[in-house]
């Protein structure tokens, strides 16, 4: 997915300048003008554009947008006017970036800015968070619509947490792989080698493979280095491409056990989302076309934006979930229940709690299964290169012996 940054007019006459993701270029205008905002200048962002944003981190964590919401809530119930408690929570927050944001969003509520404009002109909240703030002034229940944000974002940070925390351990043992490599590769392994020119002995070929590696790396570490970060390098602008992110998409799918994690998460996703902004009041087109921005699975993404134009065309929210064949038996039979028993919000909450603990459960069946695998390989990579090296030793006194 790619991003654009743009600059554009809201329907209040005032200047907005931000980034959105979108698949290409029509579908980020597109949706700029679902926000009802008239674009003046629209790119792609280039690469320098993304790295600042990465290096000195100015996005908003997720923990900060709950912490956010539940104590804006709080004031809000106590009887704190918008104005004040913008100020109180941006002099509150410990992430500067943020703080100095809360301060741009209450200048603009002060000249006379409703809170959801004022958000949007910050460019870097989610558009669920704007999308909710709009409901709430509009109802006069923002307080209600941010306690249902604050449940949604705990929620997206607990099952990024989990997945986060699985993905430490093989991180830190593939880490651990790698510098043993490099240590037997650049320090035992060469040692050997000298002793076995010395002894003149005929080496098997597995011995001579590692000793033509060792002076590689040991000569040739720059080229190896240098391939690394073209690989690295290539593939994130591979997957950046709509193509290379619908290949790495499926590819992913189809993985045992990270294939089956994905479909719960997306399920998850799904249901939380479309149950807090049906809630809200928000229109269900608008609420899966929000939704599907969130998806991280292209298929997903695009699944969500097909059955998006089918509810346009008149067709229940069931019917394209089912025929897309990517979410599970239970997500759309709950979803056609919700329909016909006008209780779709009801129905989609307790299917988001469902697949929420059904993630929980599919991260820690992936960290049982990947932990022994893990050393099963790092294992076989140490004890062949020992091995190699012990082979042609082994050798030379049988040889001995026979004399």
């Amino acid at each position: 997915m790619a991003e654009f940054t743009y600059r554009a007019i809201s329907k209040n006459g005032k200047e907005i300048r931000g980034k959105v993701e979108s698949d290409n270029l029509e579908k980020a205008k597109k949706e700029l003008q679902s926000r009802d905002l008239y674009l003046t200048e629209i790119s792609e962002a280039g690469m320098l554009q993304k790295d600042i944003d990465l290096n000195i981190g100015q996005k908003i964590n997720i923990r900060d947008l709950c912490l956010f919401c539940r104590q804006f809530v709080s004031l809000q119930r106590a009887g704190v006017t918008i104005v004040e408690t913008l100020k109180m929570l941006s002099e509150a927050t410990e992430n500067k970036f943020f703080s100095k944001t809360l301060t741009n969003v209450r200048v603009n509520v002060e000249k006379g800015e409703t809170l959801a404009d004022s958000l949007e002109m910050e460019g870097v909240f989610p558009t669920l968070m704007i999308k909710m703030t709009s409901a709430g002034e509009a109802s006069g229940s923002l307080d209600v619509a941010y306690e249902r944000l604050a449940v949604q974002f705990e929620r997206q940070a607990k099952i990024r947490g989990l997945i986060k925390k699985a993905s430490i351990y093989p991180i830190i043992v593939c880490i651990v792989a790698v510098a043993v490599v490099i240590v037997l590769l650049n320090v035992v392994v060469p040692s050997f080698a000298e002793m076995f020119v010395d002894m003149d002995v005929e080496m098997p070929g597995i011995t001579v493979f590692v000793m033509n590696a060792s002076d590689f790396m040991k000569q040739y570490w720059f080229i190896l280095i240098a391939v690394i970060a073209l690989l690295v390098f290539g593939f994130k602008w591979f997957k950046s491409t709509p193509r290379g992110e619908g290949i790495v998409a499926k590819i992913a799918l189809k993985l045992p056990l990270i294939g089956s994690l994905i479909v719960k998460q997306s399920a998850a996703n799904l249901s939380r989302t479309l149950s807090t902004m049906i809630a809200a009041g928000i229109s269900l087109v608008e609420a899966v076309d929000i939704t599907a921005g969130t998806m991280s699975n292209y298929y997903y993404r695009e699944a969500l934006l097909q059955a998006k134009e089918s509810i346009i065309s008149g067709v229940p929210l069931s019917v394209p979930l089912k025929e897309c064949g990517m979410f599970p038996p239970m997500v759309y039979h709950m979803a056609r229940i919700g329909e016909e028993s006008g209780s779709m919000e009801e129905m989609l909450s307790k299917l988001a709690d469902y697949y929420e603990e059904e993630v929980e459960n599919a991260t820690a069946s992936m960290m049982a299964a990947l932990e022994p695998m893990i050393i099963i390989i790092l294992a076989v990579i140490v004890i062949g290169i020992i091995g190699a090296v012990l082979a042609p030793m082994l050798s030379m006194y049988e040889g001995l012996d026979n004399l």
